[in-house]
């Protein structure tokens, strides 16, 4: 069983502390949303579990060894990242971006092989983007950017993906698509770690949701008990109210303020 680890993640920035003892764990078959206001340190959690930084106490494990042991190629084979935001120094086409999640296996010297190239079309047919293999990485949308990322993590065939606000830039259509995307890898034994900021998609999305408050994991479990009005109040300092839909969804909504009170009084 493939898992990873954190415990006890310490890490500060330029001596302001942002994570203060956060522990997590990701197992097969789950999607796990990570919520907190900006400025929480989701980024910083993620990066520490891709062993991007280091902490600077606690500890991360892959498969019960430590990440440092482990050379980059060889955690490559189990996790991949999609970043928030990302830019081409070059006007790569879109399936060459993809094509570099080949590189684990193949290495950078290599040229593709018909096997390499027909994992590629399955890829851009699977995310709905096979229109735009050739299209130069560089001058597509924001949320099209985010789709070839995924398709390179597919490609890279890591079994844990770990995503930085995959939603973000993407419209409402290609968000649905994109979790049933997510849901399908799940059901195909694949992991799923996403940072979002819309409870709402972690509802739906997740079969576990962790609030990060404080420095750490302050609530992790399943998102109809996690995500609750009194923790959305916390983490963001708003009050909302929570809506059930005859389906029994939930979803949340400002709460409504009388912007008359006190008019004329």
């Amino acid at each position: 069983m493939i898992c990873l680890e954190g415990n006890g993640l310490r890490f500060a920035h330029r001596d302001r502390p942002v994570l203060n003892g956060a522990s997590l764990a990701i197992v097969p078959g789950e999607i796990v949303s990570l919520l907190g206001a900006n400025g929480a340190g989701k980024s910083t959690l993620l990066r520490l579990l891709l062993g991007l930084l280091k902490p600077q106490s606690g500890t991360v494990r892959l498969n019960g060894q430590a990440l440092p042991e482990l050379g980059r190629r060889q955690i490559a084979r189990y996790l991949a990242y999609v970043p928030q935001i990302h830019t081409a120094p070059f006007p790569y086409q879109v399936q060459d971006v993809i094509m570099l999640g080949l590189w684990p296996e193949t290495g950078f010297l290599r040229n593709p092989s018909l096997d390499d190239e027909e994992k590629i079309i399955v890829v851009l047919e699977r995310l709905g983007i096979a229109h735009l293999a050739r299209r130069p990485y560089t001058e597509i949308s924001g949320g099209e950017r985010q789709l070839a990322l995924i398709g390179r993590a597919l490609v890279q065939g890591a079994r844990i993906l770990i995503m930085d606000e995959p939603m973000s830039g993407l419209d409402y259509g290609h968000q649905i698509r994109l979790i049933e995307h997510l849901q399908e890898l799940a059901e195909e034994g694949r992991s799923v770690l996403m940072s979002t900021h819309h409870p709402e998609q972690a509802l739906w999305a997740s079969t576990r949701v962790a609030l990060l408050h404080a420095g750490r994991i302050e609530a992790d479990g399943l998102p109809g008990d996690v995500l609750t009005r009194e923790a959305m109040h916390r983490l963001y300092q708003v009050e909302i109210i929570a809506v059930n839909a005859l389906d029994g969804r939930m979803a949340f909504l400002p709460a409504r303020r009388d912007r008359h009170a006190g008019v004329g009084e």
